[in-house]
């Protein structure tokens, strides 16, 4: 299966680069190339993308804004957003996987990093750069939660959901998920499915988010 990939950055040079890097992959072609992010979220609609890779600071509309209009819109619900950025701050990346962005990347990663980083999130998995550690979402997700309505938020899990999304927030992936549980890798998916729907959570990366601002996952 080829992998679509749409660019969106204001920069040509950098587009220029990534596509050159993607199209000597025979899994990966890139489907359109946006400068603004405005222009990120119509090529999103028109060509189906599997992943975006967005810049956040682009004119008319911002990567995180586009990423959470991409987010919303009916259709679009299997887009996965990987964000690549010079910046590394807490907010945006908690911004960012709020939006609905499924990776988060800093722009200095090399080409093996990159190229792994879109499978990855293509596969539904959350991804976050070495430098943007999970840490970060934990000290700034305490400063924005009302803690016992995040709580709440848990009442709709089983206890075994409750287990899922707690090693989902510690990084692990189905299989590890399974084994840690004495589970299939598929029973383990099945449950981790389970506990996105319950919880409105899109992707992964927002069950990372969820673990975090709900307790269930402690720095």
């Amino acid at each position: 299966m080829t992998l679509k990939v749409l660019l969106a950055d204001d920069e040509r040079l950098v587009r220029s680069g990534f596509r050159l890097l993607l199209d000597t992959e025979d899994d990966i072609t890139v489907v359109g190339e946006a400068a603004t992010g405005a222009e990120a979220v119509e090529l999103a609609r028109s060509t189906r993308p599997d992943v975006v890779l967005m810049d956040i600071r682009m004119p008319k509309m911002d990567g995180i804004e586009a990423t959470r209009q991409i987010a919303s819109t009916n259709g679009l619900q299997q887009v996965r957003v990987l964000i690549l950025t010079t910046y590394d701050t807490d907010e945006y990346v908690f911004d960012g996987l709020q939006a609905g962005a499924s990776g988060f990347l800093l722009k200095d990663a090399g080409p093996a990093e990159l190229l792994h980083a879109i499978r990855v999130v293509a596969a539904g998995e959350a991804l976050l750069a070495p430098r943007i550690t999970r840490r970060l979402i934990a000290q700034f997700t305490a400063r924005r939660t009302a803690g016992q309505a995040a709580r709440q938020r848990l009442a709709v899990l089983t206890e075994r959901e409750r287990e899922v999304v707690t090693l989902v927030g510690q990084g692990l992936r189905n299989d590890e998920i399974g084994a840690a549980l004495f589970l299939s890798p598929d029973t383990a998916r099945t449950h981790v499915s389970r506990a996105m729907g319950k919880l409105g959570a899109r992707d992964r990366a927002q069950l990372v988010v969820i673990a975090y601002q709900t307790g269930l996952v402690t720095p």
